[in-house]
């Protein structure tokens, strides 16, 4: 005797079932993997204190430099937890050197020291090498306009060079395009 003709031909019924749950655990796994993998960098950006005038090349800041270079070391130095630098940048010149002194004293950051001249490459190297940690970047006017340049894309620092108290706040996320927010400290 012959088996019935319904099970010769028996399909799997639960096969598609389990062929859609596991396409959704897949692409689960990917949006989870893609969404903890996205970072935002936050660099803020301060101009050196003013000028002592004088004769040489590299002068030193003036007393109301030293006394901003204090200010912002009051408002970076929060310590550890939320709102603490991960990183300090200070441009080769004696203003940025003296301004940044405060702040390194008091976070015990050693300062990345770059050239004045190698600012862009220094800001395309910190946005490899620091994704996702907030770095303070002091330097002149000069070097302020190409580190916005280049983590902009876009020219936005004309009064950079003309006034020492300000700060860009540099917000660069790894999906989207980056947002300034300047503030005078």
């Amino acid at each position: 005797m012959d088996p019935p003709g319904i099970t010769r031909h028996r399909r799997p019924f639960l096969a598609p079932l389990w062929l859609t749950l596991l396409a959704v655990l897949i692409a689960a796994g990917v949006a989870i993997s893609a969404y903890r993998g996205v970072t935002t960098s936050i660099v803020v950006l301060a101009s050196v204190g003013e000028k002592d005038p004088g004769t040489i090349d590299d002068p030193p800041i003036t007393a109301e430099g030293e006394q901003r270079a204090q200010r912002l070391a009051q408002l970076f130095a929060a310590g550890a937890g939320p709102g603490r630098l991960d990183a300090l940048y200070v441009s080769g010149e004696r203003r940025a050197q003296q301004t940044a002194a405060p702040l390194a004293e008091r976070t015990h950051l050693a300062p990345n020291t770059f050239a004045v001249q190698e600012a862009s490459a220094t800001a395309a190297g910190l946005l490899r090498n620091r994704e996702g940690t907030a770095v303070l970047v002091v330097a002149g006017g000069t070097a302020v306009q190409q580190f916005l340049r280049q983590l902009t894309g876009t020219a936005g620092a004309a009064d950079a060079a003309s006034e020492p108290d300000l700060l860009y706040i540099v917000s660069v996320p790894t999906v989207g395009r980056p947002h300034v927010l300047r503030l005078k400290y």
